[in-house]
C-alpha cells in the first residue's frame, strides 16, 4: 500500500520544501499532476517543475498527464527525471504506442480512466502498464467529492488482475481522505492520491492518519 500525495495541493511558491518534506512525513510517491487548458479546463506546470523537483526527493515521481496528446511529451519527462508517466485513454488515439514509448524511454507506464469511461476501454492495455489509474473524481480541480461509484471499477480491474495474472497496481485519485481511502482499500487498489487532506493541517498528522487506514 502506497500514499502519493498529490503537490497540486503544495505550496506553489516552495515546492521543494514540500517534497522533501513529504518524503520525510512518509510518502512512497509524489503525485504530479500536469493539465493543459484543453484536455481539462485547468493548467497547472510541466517537465520544467519535474526537474526542479527530482534532486529534492527520493520519492517516486508519480506525473499524470492530464492532456491532449501525451505521445508528444514523453522524452521532455523523462528528463526532467520522471520516474511514472500516466495517460488518459480518453486523451489519444494511440494509447497502445504512447505506453511503449513511455516503457522505451525508461518510465513505468501508466493508463488511467475518468469517471464515464468504462474499463473495456483499456483491457487491450493492462498487460503494458505497471499502473491503472482510476479517477474517483471528474479530472481537472483539487478539493472534489469523492464517486463512490467509481469503485467498482476498482473492483473489476482488482478481479482482472489475479485472474490474469498480471501485476499493475490500481491507483485511485480524487476526494481520498482518512474515510474513503478504507472503501478504496477495501475495494482492491494499491496507491491512494491525497492531496487536498494532506495539505489542509499539519501534513506529517494527516499523512499519519492515512497510513493508519492501511494497516
Amino acid at each position: 500500500m502506497k500514499l502519493a500525495p498529490s503537490i497540486l495541493a503544495a505550496d506553489f511558491g516552495h515546492f521543494a520544501r514540500d517534497a522533501k518534506r513529504l518524503e520525510v512525513a512518509g510518502a512512497d510517491y509524489l503525485h504530479i499532476d500536469i493539465m493543459d487548458g484543453h484536455f481539462v479546463e485547468s493548467i497547472t506546470f510541466g517537465a520544467d517543475v519535474v526537474k526542479a523537483i527530482r534532486p529534492e526527493t527520493k520519492c517516486l515521481l508519480d506525473c499524470h498527464l492530464m492532456v491532449e496528446n501525451p505521445e508528444k511529451y514523453v522524452d521532455s519527462f523523462a528528463q526532467a527525471g520522471a520516474d511514472s508517466m500516466t495517460i488518459h485513454v480518453e486523451a489519444t488515439h494511440h494509447s497502445h504506442g504512447a505506453l511503449q514509448k513511455i516503457k522505451a524511454a525508461g518510465m513505468r507506464p501508466a493508463i488511467a480512466i475518468n469517471p464515464g469511461t468504462d474499463i473495456s476501454a483499456i483491457r487491450h492495455v493492462l498487460s503494458l502498464v505497471d499502473m491503472v489509474l482510476v479517477m474517483t473524481v471528474n479530472p481537472g480541480f483539487g478539493g472534489q467529492k469523492f464517486l463512490p461509484e467509481c469503485l467498482e471499477k476498482v473492483r473489476e480491474l482488482a478481479e482482472i488482475r489475479e485472474f490474469q495474472g498480471l501485476n499493475f497496481e490500481i491507483e485511485v485519485d480524487g476526494g481520498v481522505d482518512d474515510q474513503t481511502i478504507v472503501a478504496c482499500r477495501e475495494a482492491g487498489a494499491d496507491v491512494f492520491v491525497a492531496g487536498s487532506f494532506v495539505f489542509n493541517g499539519n501534513i506529517e498528522e494527516n499523512i499519519e492518519k492515512l497510513r493508519a487506514k492501511l494497516v
